[in-house]
């Protein structure tokens, strides 16, 4: 479900698809290093479930890894080796043992170090995922930890999500609104946070999703390949 935008502004003609295609690249690997990008948002807005659809969708073409965070458990991980989208030597957890975004902004030594730790065994690697811990609106990822960094919300935070903005929703290099199927049960306007999210983040783009309608997340991981053909070399 793609609400069309209803307000004057640059993008009158260009909905949420046309918009993915925005955002460039703020920094690049190192040669023979993956490219990582974070995911980070609110508990319980799927970025779990979009790390497993995105692991379907691209495993078969690209070698990938995952790092998830929890504050105590190793919960998210756990729910990607039941699910068995990855082979268990390709995901990591952290337990970061404090609040989720001081360990994907602040102190991001023990995330960096998982993160080498794969690149280093599972060499070559072409993509490492990085899940945060679900935290607030205030969650970003340290651009020393990441390339590039999706922000997940979803609708039954309410509409007013987008507008209240908060880095994650204002610099993420992708904002996911995630789970459009439940819009009508949870009286949340899908046109009005496309409206809200546009008018937050101008240029950058908004993928609204459900991956019970799209469980490849078909969108989403054509902005992962779109990232890894905009890597030099």
């Amino acid at each position: 479900m793609r609400p069309d935008h209803d307000h004057p502004d640059d993008h009158q003609h260009d909905g949420p698809r046309a918009r993915i295609a925005c955002g460039a690249a703020t920094a690049a690997p190192a040669p023979g290093r993956p490219l990582r990008i974070g995911l980070g948002g609110p508990v319980g807005s799927g970025k779990t479930a979009l790390v497993a659809a995105l692991c379907r969708a691209l495993a078969d073409e690209l070698r990938i890894a995952v790092v998830t965070n929890d504050i105590y458990t190793t919960e998210d991980a756990d729910f990607l080796l039941r699910n068995a989208v990855l082979p268990p030597d390709r995901i990591r957890a952290v337990e970061t043992g404090c609040c989720p975004h001081t360990a994907i902004r602040d102190d991001i030594s023990a995330n960096l170090e998982a993160a080498d730790e794969l690149a280093d065994a599972l060499h070559p690697l072409d993509l490492l995922l990085i899940e945060s811990g679900g935290d607030n609106l205030t969650a970003t990822f340290s651009r020393g930890l990441v390339h590039h960094q999706i922000f997940v919300v979803d609708v039954a935070g309410g509409d007013k999500v987008p507008r209240k903005g908060g880095p994650g929703v204002t610099t993420a290099d992708l904002l996911v609104v995630n789970k459009t199927d439940l819009a009508g049960q949870v009286g949340a306007d899908l046109t009005v946070m496309a409206r809200d999210a546009a008018a937050r983040r101008g240029d950058l783009p908004v993928c609204f999703l459900s991956l019970v309608e799209d469980p490849g997340a078909a969108e989403v991981a054509d902005w992962v390949r779109a990232r890894l053909a905009a890597v030099p070399g």
